[in-house]
């Protein structure tokens, strides 16, 4: 009976322990999921983080690849509108980025600047795609 308190006391730390797993946030620093950022200018796959400036960007899924395929005529080029989750210092947001446009994400230029492979006539599998992105603080210039 003296030991009960200890017994529930260890119970809660080993259930609550994998939680502790799920995502890192050491200090100030973005909160990250899924592994250690790539670098910063790297090609990444879907699910897979990279470091831009002061977040973590992630793509997480192709909603839409319009592209015209290589070597055709088109008479619009499409576009590609990848999921991205970004993380910043103690906050998460999702947003839908658009290849070659910027986005403002709390005070952050964000923009996907990069899809690859260039569109075929067949479909991309989603474990295909690699995607750049970048990101960089909008601080007043004085």
């Amino acid at each position: 009976m003296r030991n009960r308190p200890f017994a529930i006391s260890l119970t809660i730390m080993l259930l609550a322990a994998p939680l502790g797993a799920c995502a890192t946030y050491p200090g100030d620093a973005p909160i990250v999921d899924g592994g250690t950022p790539a670098p910063d200018g790297s090609a990444v796959a879907l699910g897979q983080p990279v470091s831009a400036d002061t977040v973590v960007l992630t793509p997480m899924e192709v909603i839409e690849d319009s592209r015209c395929a290589a070597g055709t005529e088109c008479v619009w080029q499409g576009r590609v509108v990848v999921t991205t989750r970004v993380d910043g210092a103690g906050w998460r947001e999702t947003v839908n980025l658009i290849a070659g446009q910027d986005q403002s994400v709390r005070g952050v230029h964000v923009v996907l600047y990069e899809v690859a492979p260039t569109k075929g006539t067949g479909e991309i599998s989603a474990s295909d795609y690699r995607f750049k992105l970048d990101a960089n603080d909008m601080k007043p210039v004085m």
